[in-house]
């Protein structure tokens, strides 16, 4: 069964600075959250229907649980990423629970217990209300600097919310995320197993799973580098996540909020880019809408 893109994490040095650049690019950027001891990490939220940008910072790591046998650990995961840079450091699909993690299992790609996890939200108006997700972790080894699980959202209705998903950027969903690989067929098994998705368009240097909600896609670096204009992360240490990708229903629109906030971003025919230096490590890539 296919699984459509969660979220997306964003692990970054400074969490205040992580919000105000994504003010400034015209996200609604959600109140500032804390998550157990055992992960050490704060996060805010970005929402777009179906889908989210994590931003994430490690404001803790005395009490981050280690990983195990079984046992993936989140904290771990990003303490150990933002030791050595910052950027997009975990890939999310929806999730079903314990059924996924008996797919990874059968699969190969994952052994690990579940991890239910909960957390005070707020409503816009204030009031407060609960959140809580289970998780199901894979692991490809060729790919140690992205982590990767799947999300079920145990109260959607008190999660997902119409308000946050409105942005001055008109951005409307997230198209996609690209990953970076020396070879991206090491990857194909892997891939097609987390996404269930079967069956991806593939050439010689890329390959593309068309998810029920966003596109995960997967191509050499000279590829990477002659699609968007920008050089990726470093692929010495295995694949890496390399760009997010957003449809915005007005891409003038986009350009002015960019252009009033003084954004560097690279300006092609329907898209915009804006890199490394600017997005914490992270490209982010604003596309016109199809249609």
């Amino acid at each position: 069964m296919p699984r459509g893109l969660d979220h997306i994490v964003h692990v970054v040095y400074d969490l205040d600075a992580a919000a105000a650049l994504y003010g400034r690019l015209g996200f609604k950027v959600g109140e500032r959250n804390r998550h157990s001891r055992a992960w050490g990490t704060q996060n805010h939220i970005v929402q777009l229907p179906g889908t989210f940008i994590e931003l994430l910072a490690v404001a803790d790591a005395s009490g981050i649980a280690p990983h195990a046998p079984r046992h993936f650990s989140f904290g771990a995961h990003n303490r150990d990423f933002v030791a050595r840079h910052q950027g997009l450091s975990m890939l999310v699909v929806e999730g079903r629970g314990a059924a996924d993690a008996e797919a990874f299992r059968a699969a190969g790609i994952g052994d690990f217990d579940l991890y239910d996890f909960e957390r005070e939200g707020k409503r816009p108006d204030g009031t407060p209300i609960k959140v809580a997700f289970t998780l199901a972790f894979a692991a490809d080894p060729a790919s140690p600097d992205i982590g990767f699980f799947t999300c079920w959202h145990r109260y959607p209705e008190n999660f997902w919310n119409p308000v946050f998903q409105v942005h001055a950027n008109t951005a409307a969903a997230v198209a996609g995320v690209v990953l970076v690989a020396k070879n991206p067929y090491d990857h194909l098994e892997f891939l097609s197993a987390f996404s269930g998705v079967r069956g991806p368009s593939r050439d010689p240097v890329s390959i593309a799973f068309q998810t029920p909600r966003g596109e995960i896609a997967i191509m050499t670096p000279p590829a990477f580098e002659t699609r968007f204009g920008i050089r990726p992360p470093d692929t010495a240490g295995g694949a890496r996540l390399a760009a997010l990708r957003f449809a915005v229903r007005d891409l003038a629109a986009t350009r002015s909020v960019f252009q009033a906030h003084g954004i560097a971003y690279a300006d092609e025919p329907r898209r915009l880019t804006v890199g490394p230096q600017t997005a914490l490590d992270a490209i982010l890539v604003f596309e016109a809408a199809a249609g």
